[in-house]
């Protein structure tokens, strides 16, 4: 379960990308003790969502808890921003995937297009989907356990060599929170730890999700949070707090590259770009499994077509979420190559931020989806994961939401008056509208069904539904 959501956060491509991005982007070098913040109130807006994981067990994750705290409409508006916005990470990622996988392939003289590689990647990705889920888990084990071997190797050649022979921690100086810009550093930071709630998704299919969900997720928000807020700052020692904003700018994502290959080697740095290649494709694998595992949800309980509630009787995996979301996926890549856009800054960068908005968004109601499932069904929890820690938790994320929206243009480095900046959040608020509108039909003209949506485990929709339990065992994550 760690290696799944960890591989969904991509450390080396947060790293080598997202941290350096954010510096170049912000102009603040804050962004390792910013990172180690939005650990903390991931943390604190873990303590509700665990809590409720252990009375709540559904492949739907946000939608179920949202159904489940704050009705069923409102639950069926949030799986339509959620459908939405993980479908835009994961194929926003064919963008970077198929552009690194070009570099690398040129580096050994092959010279190939990177829509080339992305449909490579994307059809490994469509048959690994349909696949056992353990046995993805032990493919990107592997991936996750050598790219963060790779990052530490190279964090202690940065702290090793310091700009100016001086280790300086101005960047983790915790004065920097009061700056009245540090908002934007926040916001970029938390898009680096979209993936750490997907434990509930896989919920159904671990052998003791009681336990389970709750130790991996507080596992994986401790291990990426140290480990970004550990190499942000030591690529700041290595280029030096003063020069840190310059050297992102100028250098891009190859600064951390950079930095390390004079102490130890070009091949040593090619290891590097092969992993942040594996990154990439291991974010691509999960964030397929968790946008099959939420249509699946959805068509277990006839939100969707039913057909989308069936499963792979092999595997135990969602046969029809997988494979509509590998032809979504065939779509992008194909018309990004016809069209001539740019795969990176138009691709991966805008989709997989407008993806996280989306997220972000969920993650906001959830947690107040957390204090009204409490209020309704009361449990023998106590008041910090029932009140307190959702109420702040969500405070926190629906300002850092609002903010987000409000700086979108700047993020997306577009005006703010251009249709990408405001196009997309309008475009999350319809679809919201239309799954209230959706979900109001419903309950007028198919009572049965509105009463069986966000129930999950507990109500089986169709014959051929059933990450159930005891197959649960057979599949197990």
């Amino acid at each position: 379960m760690v290696f799944f959501v960890v591989a969904a956060a991509a450390p080396l491509t947060v790293i080598a990308g997202g941290a350096v991005t954010a510096v170049a982007v912000t102009e603040l070098i804050a962004v390792p003790i910013g990172y180690l913040v939005i650990a903390l109130v991931l943390a604190v807006f873990s303590a509700g969502y665990v809590a409720m994981s252990r009375h709540v067990v559904n492949a739907g994750a946000f939608y179920s808890y949202i159904t489940r705290g704050l009705g069923r409409r409102f639950g069926v508006s949030a799986a339509g921003v959620a459908v939405m916005a993980y479908n835009l990470m994961q194929v926003g990622l064919y963008g970077a995937f198929g552009f690194v996988a070009a570099q690398v392939l040129d580096t050994f003289g092959v010279g190939v297009s990177w829509w080339v590689c992305a449909l490579v990647g994307w059809a490994i990705v469509g048959v690994l989907g349909l696949l056992d889920v353990s046995l993805n888990g032990r493919v990107l084990a592997a991936m996750l356990l050598a790219e963060v071997v790779i990052v530490l190797i190279y964090d202690a050649v940065m702290i090793s060599h310091p700009a100016g022979g001086t280790v300086q921690w101005d960047a983790l100086d915790p004065g920097q929170l009061l700056n009245p810009s540090i908002a934007a550093v926040m916001v970029v930071s938390v898009a680096g730890f979209v993936g750490f709630e997907a434990t509930v998704v896989f919920s159904e299919e671990a052998r003791d999700p009681k336990r389970t969900i709750a130790r991996a997720t507080y596992i994986a928000i401790v291990a990426v949070g140290l480990l970004y807020g550990l190499s942000a700052w030591a690529i700041s020692v290595a280029t030096g707090p003063e020069a840190f904003v310059g050297r992102a700018k100028a250098d891009g994502t190859e600064l951390m590259f950079n930095l390390v290959v004079p102490y130890v080697g070009q091949t040593f740095v090619d290891i590097g770009h092969l992993l942040f290649l594996t990154s990439l494709f291991a974010a691509l694998l999960v964030f397929h499994h968790t946008v099959a595992r939420y249509s699946y949800a959805l068509g277990r309980e006839q939100v969707l077509p039913p057909m989308f509630g069936r499963i792979v009787r092999r595997t135990g995996a969602p046969k029809y979420g997988s494979l509509a979301q590998t032809a979504l996926g065939l779509v992008v890549i194909v018309t990004y190559a016809i069209a001539g856009w740019d795969p990176v800054d138009n691709m991966f960068a805008r989709l997989t931020t407008i993806g996280g908005l989306g997220v972000l968004i969920l993650m906001a109601a959830t947690s107040f989806s957390v204090i009204g499932f409490f209020r309704r069904e009361p449990h023998d929890e106590p008041v910090w994961r029932r009140v307190i820690a959702p109420l702040l938790a969500g405070i926190f994320l629906a300002v850092l939401a609002i903010i987000t929206i409000l700086n979108l243009g700047s993020l997306l480095n577009v005006d703010a008056t251009s249709p990408v900046a405001w196009g997309f959040p309008v475009a999350y608020g319809v679809i919201a509208a239309v799954g209230l509108i959706w979900a109001t039909i419903l309950k007028w003209l198919r009572s049965d069904i509105f009463a069986r949506i966000g129930l999950g485990v507990e109500t089986s929709a169709t014959p051929d539904s059933g990450l159930d339990m005891q197959r649960s065992h057979r599949v197990g994550v």
